[in-house]
Parts: structure tokens; C-alpha cells; sequence
């Protein structure tokens, strides 16, 4: 008995391998989803619409952070007097503060000769204890010249 063995001829396929694709396609998507958290820096403010409204504070009294002229950062929260805090606890006291009247917008208070950068850092200090939104308080221009 003499077996043969016959080689079966296969068929070119003139269908296109997408596997290779899909693999560079999840390695870009994996790339991405890594990297585009660290391309958003920054802090932020929603900027008011209209600069002669006033902010409409609902009869609740808003939590203000004050900055004086020397850096240093003034608490006030609803009728209590205003309070010095440190700057490594005005996370924990912003955190307190919120929990206590969660409605009640923050405003930053900053005198006019801090620098910038005083008020930037603590935005991101602010953000950091988890403010949502943030409104900045101004002295109207026909109040300035007094």
C-alpha cells in the first residue's frame, strides 16, 4: 500500500490583514488617554459675562478670601469676623468651610498691590480644596476715587 500524499493548493486571499491596524490604533488610543490629562494645567475661573452685573448671592452669605498687600490670606465666612489663616492649612479650613454652607459661592478679595502670581497660587490652592467655581470681587469705578 503506497499512500500519496497530495498537497492541497491553497487560494490567494485578496483580503486585507487588518489586525496590525487595530493593534497600532490601541497603542495610539492607550497614548493619548495617558498624555492628554497632562496637557491641561492651569486653574479654573469662569469669567463674568457682563462687567456691570453684580453677583447674584441668593441670600447666602458667600465664604471670602482675602489677600493682603504682605501675602498673607483673611477668612470670612457669613457673619463670623475675619480670621487669618496659614497658607499650608487654607485647604483643610476652605474644605471645613464649604462642608458647613455648601451652597455659598467663594470670592476672592485681592488688594490691587499683590502681585499675580500671590493670586494664581491661591486659586490652585483653592481648586486643590475643591471649589467649584470662584468669583473675584472688584470696587467699582465710581468708588475707587474715594
Amino acid at each position: 500500500m503506497e499512500r500519496t500524499f497530495r498537497r492541497e493548493r491553497r487560494k490567494p486571499v485578496s483580503e486585507m490583514n487588518v489586525v496590525p491596524y487595530i493593534d497600532v490604533m490601541l497603542v495610539l488610543l492607550v497614548i493619548f488617554m495617558v498624555t492628554a490629562p497632562m496637557l491641561t494645567q492651569g486653574v479654573k475661573v469662569e469669567l463674568p459675562k457682563a462687567v456691570t452685573d453684580n453677583l447674584p448671592l441668593k441670600n447666602r452669605d458667600p465664604i471670602i478670601i482675602s489677600i493682603k498687600e504682605d501675602g498673607s490670606y483673611w477668612l470670612k465666612q457669613g457673619n463670623k469676623p475675619d480670621r487669618r489663616v496659614a497658607p499650608d492649612s487654607l485647604k483643610d479650613t476652605l474644605t471645613e468651610a464649604m462642608h458647613a454652607t455648601p451652597d455659598a459661592p467663594v470670592l476672592v478679595n485681592g488688594d490691587s498691590r499683590v502681585s499675580y502670581g500671590v493670586v494664581i497660587t491661591l486659586m490652585a490652592r483653592m481648586q486643590k480644596a475643591g471649589v467649584p467655581n470662584v468669583g473675584l470681587l472688584t470696587q467699582a469705578e465710581r468708588d475707587a476715587s474715594r
